[in-house]
């Protein structure tokens, strides 16, 4: 059961894809609404648990979220404005199961983002 702050995935709601610890804890205090940034942070990662948000590290590591969606998938994210697509990854896929099947290796799961620059920027 989550023992996240249900104003933590609201606002995470209205930031719309991708959003920091800290970005929706100054969004939440620019609202007016009192929530220590630790909260924040317990509650992304009970969301995480939960798979209800997906996470993914910037460029310079920092851990940022969004509302996930129903399948597995992975992330092409824009470096300049964030603007974030979900993409199927066949291709990452099988490679991720062959490389781990050379290896000797089960049950292995894996992330793949891919960072550029979109269209509009």
């Amino acid at each position: 059961m989550s023992r996240s702050n249900p104003r933590v995935l609201s606002t995470l709601e209205r930031a719309g894809g991708f959003a920091s610890a800290q970005e929706i804890y100054a969004l939440m205090q620019r609202d007016g609404q009192q929530i220590g940034l630790t909260t924040v942070y317990r509650s992304l990662q009970s969301l995480l648990n939960d798979k209800i948000v997906d996470v993914l590290r910037r460029e310079d590591g920092e851990a940022i979220y969004r509302l996930c969606g129903e399948s597995h998938h992975h992330h092409l994210v824009c470096k300049s404005c964030g603007k974030t697509v979900e993409i199927e990854g066949g291709a990452i896929e099988k490679w991720a199961k062959n490389i781990a099947s050379e290896n000797g290796f089960r049950d292995v799961g894996h992330t793949a983002e891919l960072f550029g620059t979109c269209s509009n920027c």
